[in-house]
């Protein structure tokens, strides 16, 4: 995990139905709610703003993305790091 990136605490319902996401295989849903994290996060940082919000984003990718996508070394698997393409496929 990250240094920022610590579980946030309480209860970790599943994920909402998310209509732009229909179909059974949620890669791309997972995808989407981590690159949601990371701009939450860049956009509230930089506004020395609260990252409460971003928590659900974080929840959302932890309990839909495999574990071996979320953990690991820094910067692996990330796709900002990757161009996110490759992480898709």
């Amino acid at each position: 995990m990250f240094d920022s990136e610590k579980s946030p605490r309480g209860r970790w319902p599943t994920p909402p139905f998310d209509p732009r996401f229909p179909n059974q295989n949620q890669t791309r849903n997972c995808y989407q709610n981590f690159l949601d994290y990371h701009r939450c996060m860049k956009n509230m940082n930089r506004r020395g703003k609260s990252t409460n919000p971003c928590d659900y984003y974080f929840r959302v990718f932890h309990s839909l993305c495999p574990m071996s996508w979320v953990s690991g070394q820094e910067g692996a698997g990330r796709p900002d790091r990757q161009g996110g393409r490759a992480w898709l496929s």
